[in-house]
Formats: C-alpha cells, sequence, structure tokens
C-alpha cells in the first residue's frame, strides 16, 4: 500500500513508520518544512496542503499532536482542541476531495473518550463522558465527517497510555489508592494495529488501541519495577496529583477504565505483547539497542 503518515516524527509515529516500511509498503511523510523526496507539505495550523499530492494514496495515518502541558489552562485546554481540530478537519476535508481518494484515514484518539468508570468493562459501545477530555475526543472524532461522507473508511484508534521509548521513564509509580484501572500498549504493538487497521476493511469508526490485559494502578507499578529491575517509584497520594497536575492528574493519572479491545478481537487481531511484562521487556531491548553504540 502507499500511505501517507502525518506525525512521522514523533514518540508513536518513530515507531510505525519503519514498521511500515518492513511489512513492504511505501511510505510518504507529511511534514511542515520544505517536503523532499518522499515528503508532501501542509501546515494545518495555517490551513495549507499540497492538495495536488495528496492524489493516489491508499491509506493516510494521523499521529500529529502538539505537545501537551502538565497542567490544563484554559488557554491550554483551547490550543490543544485547535490543534486536534485543525489537523484532522484539514486531512478529512483535503481528502474528501481528491480525484483519486485513498481508502482509508487512520487518526489517533484516546481512551479518555471514556468517562472514569470504576471497575466497568469499557467497549466502543458505551457512552462517552463530560469531561474536557470526553469532550475533546469528542469534537476530534466528529472533525473527520467530511471523509466519511466521501467514502472513505475513517478508524479512530483510541489509545490509552503508551509504552516504549523515552515514555519508559514515566511509568511504574502507584497514585491514589492503586485501586484504579490503568489501560495500556506497547509502542511496537500500537504500530502493529495501526497496519493492521489499514488492511482491515471491516474495521472503521472507533477501536479501542488497548491490550486486552488493563492492570490496576498498584499492580501495574509493581510489574514495571520488576520488568525494569527498578525500585518500585512509590506512591503518590491522590490530593498530591491534584495539586501538581490539576485536571490532568485527576483525568489520565487518577481516572478509572478498564478499557477492551472489543472490536480488535472481533477483527481478529493477535496480540503480540498482551501481557505487561513482556510488553516492557520488548521495549526496553529496543531501547537498548537504538542507545547502542554504532559500529563505525
Amino acid at each position: 500500500m502507499k500511505i501517507l503518515i502525518a506525525g512521522s516524527h514523533g514518540m508513536i509515529g518513530s515507531a510505525v513508520t519503519p514498521h511500515l516500511v518492513e511489512c513492504g509498503h511505501e511510505v510518504f511523510r507529511l511534514v511542515r518544512s520544505t517536503p523532499g523526496p518522499g515528503e508532501v507539505w501542509w501546515d494545518p495550523d495555517a490551513g495549507g496542503i499540497d492538495a495536488s499530492s495528496l492524489e493516489g494514496f491508499d491509506g493516510v495515518i494521523n499521529l500529529a499532536t502538539m505537545r501537551w502541558p502538565f497542567r490544563w489552562t484554559a488557554k491550554a485546554k483551547k490550543e490543544i482542541l485547535q490543534n486536534r481540530l485543525a489537523t484532522n478537519g484539514l486531512l478529512s476535508r483535503s481528502l474528501a476531495a481528491c480525484v483519486r481518494k485513498p481508502r482509508v484515514l487512520i487518526c489517533a484518539a484516546g481512551v479518555g473518550y471514556y468517562p472514569s468508570s470504576g471497575d466497568q468493562v469499557l467497549t466502543e459501545d458505551c457512552p462517552a463522558g463530560t469531561t474536557f477530555l470526553s469532550h475533546f475526543d469528542q469534537d476530534a472524532e466528529a472533525s473527520t465527517v467530511a471523509a466519511i461522507e466521501a467514502g472513505i473508511r475513517v478508524v479512530h484508534l483510541r489509545i490509552p497510555t503508551v509504552i516504549g521509548g523515552p515514555m519508559l521513564k514515566f511509568v511504574g509509580f502507584q497514585a491514589g489508592s492503586g485501586q484504579q484501572w490503568m489501560s495500556w500498549v506497547g509502542r511496537d504493538e500500537l504500530a502493529s494495529i495501526i497496519e493492521f487497521a489499514l488492511r482491515s476493511e471491516t474495521l472503521c469508526g472507533p477501536v479501542n488501541a488497548v491490550s486486552p490485559q488493563p492492570l490496576r494502578s498498584a499492580e501495574l507499578a509493581t510489574v514495571v519495577a520488576l520488568a525494569l529491575r527498578q525500585k518500585p517509584g512509590g506512591v503518590m497520594p491522590a490530593f498530591l496529583a491534584r495539586l501538581v497536575f490539576g485536571e490532568m492528574g485527576e483525568e489520565f493519572i487518577l481516572a478509572s477504565r478498564r478499557v477492551h479491545p472489543a472490536r480488535l478481537v472481533a477483527a481478529g487481531y493477535q496480540f503480540r505483547y498482551p501481557e505487561l511484562a513482556c510488553a516492557l521487556q520488548h521495549e526496553k531491548e529496543v531501547v537498548d539497542r537504538d542507545l547502542a553504540p554504532q559500529p563505525t
């Protein structure tokens, strides 16, 4: 397949791009700078894109996002939402206008779509929450309506905490009571899920891109410490998480979302690293390999 990817140099995209190449796909990148070979220019903030170069792709992946601040001020929330609507909306409208449209558009979304739900198992059919994060994900998914109406298969991957790369250093501590459910996915697993979604004609709409084995916060911290041979990360009291991180702490750290990949399982996806210990070991090996001195 001929694939165009936005956000190819990000934490997720830097794993997805080489995986797609390894799978035999021809990959082009959306870039904001002057494009070189294999690149297409765009500037979503200004609403600009090289529309003529969008013709003839089989699939398009949008992983582009701005860096999120730890504290969500009113200004930060507005910028976060505008950034996601700009990328999704510009791609959706531009691809819909193509003569040779792609068959599929895959957009990164989040499990924050769902409310904090205790022990309830959350599938793609569960209703949305009412928080900022829930409204953000609802608006982001709705912004691809132009592509859907043009007959393009649109997949919204609802992504949890991604384990791998530089994020390995940020996992492993318990917050609050430790009883909240934490959904997760390995970075290389997510790359495999994205490649699967490109090829699977039955997948459309929201898809939970999560491991089938979520863990409670306390158990996750223990598994991380053992797998990475680290000392336990300690416990962050709930009041401190709220004090330090504000609304973000409530939504990302203290919320309980026990998300199940119902549509992936129904479509026949086989998880490579369904258990956290195995996923951590694999991702640590990837990081160690990338940091190892290269032969001269």
